[in-house]
């Protein structure tokens, strides 16, 4: 017990070194800098290394005003969560059978994105249709930075297409929600045995495709909430691994949740908010066209993003959070 809480104190100590680091040493280039302007001035009372020393400064300042930006933004307060892994949860929304086939084509949007970004995506739980769209997944990403650049994708995305089963060639609209939640550690939540009533049952297989045989199938409820996870892999073990680990994970985002909404009573973040009930991003695939409502970003790219290239919009919702905070700071 003692060597495990160890562990936990040591491997949250690295956490806060490796958070730590990129901050010192953007300080410390600063100071550099602020030192080599300080010596150019100087140089400038000599005649014969005054040209020298002017061209000196003139490159020296420039680098300077991009430091002050670097350590601005090094200095802004940091989610606490932004290192941990992430959990993906994707569902259809309006839009029967298309949404579903349209949660499909995110879940391999994301996972070709964490397949560019060298992390590891693990279905943790996935119920498909018969057409190979998709009921409800739930995935986990584990890499550097994964909530960091995954939270933004929280929220109702939008297609416009011609589905599938459309024979007359109409753009029909449908939607999918995504929630990206960090992954709670052991510390985060305390859960009481009392208030969970966990069932086994048999699992009826992911869209048919197979039918366990044996009751290993669990289904968690936690009663003060009434949040309910279940998860139905081969061995019940595992399953009870995966949803008290999904089910502290969810209570953990209900209290980051909470605390968010009363630290931000008064105002509200338009990017980042969490809020997952606001169409974020609307894909139309007629004109190959994504639209970012947050930031009113639109890309003529959209065959590159649904193959997991979603760099540029991510950077720009940073960039944009970024900017929010730096001007509620008064930066």
């Amino acid at each position: 017990m003692a060597e495990g809480a160890a562990g936990n104190e040591i491997a949250a100590l690295g956490r806060e070194y490796a958070e730590l680091r990129p901050v010192v040493e953007t300080v410390t280039a600063y100071k550099d800098l602020l030192a080599q302007i300080s010596d150019a001035q100087t140089m400038l009372k000599d005649p014969e290394m005054r040209e020298m020393a002017e061209a000196e400064l003139t490159d020296l300042r420039a680098q300077l005003e991009v430091s002050e930006q670097q350590v601005q933004l090094a200095l802004l307060p940091k989610d606490a969560a932004d290192a941990r892994p992430a959990l993906i949860e994707i569902r259809p929304g309006t839009g029967g059978e298309e949404a579903s086939l349209f949660a499909a084509d995110l879940l391999r949007m994301y996972q070709r994105y964490a397949e560019k970004q060298g992390w590891t995506f693990e279905i943790l739980e996935q119920a498909e249709t018969e057409l190979g769209g998709i009921k409800e997944v739930v995935a986990r990403v584990v890499g550097d930075g994964v909530f960091a650049r995954l939270k933004y994708e929280s929220g109702v995305h939008r297609v416009q297409r011609v589905p599938e089963t459309e024979s007359g060639g109409r753009i029909h609209t449908s939607a999918a929600t995504v929630a990206v939640l960090p992954e709670a550690e052991d510390v985060d939540v305390q859960v009481n045995p009392g208030d969970l009533r966990i069932d086994t049952m048999r699992a009826s297989g992911a869209g048919g495709q197979h039918v366990n045989t044996t009751d290993s199938a669990v289904r968690i409820l936690h009663i003060p909430t009434g949040i309910i996870v279940v998860s139905a892999e081969k061995s019940q073990h595992r399953n009870r691994e995966i949803a008290m680990q999904v089910l502290k994970t969810r209570l953990f985002d209900l209290e980051r949740q909470r605390v968010d909404d009363a630290r931000s009573a008064d105002r509200k973040s338009q990017v980042g908010s969490g809020d997952r009930s606001e169409r974020i991003r609307t894909y139309n695939f007629p004109q190959g066209r994504l639209t970012d409502h947050r930031i009113n970003l639109t890309l003529y790219a959209l065959g590159q993003v649904m193959q997991g290239d979603l760099d540029e919009i991510i950077d720009a919702l940073q960039s944009d959070a970024q900017a929010t905070l730096l001007a509620e700071m008064g930066a």
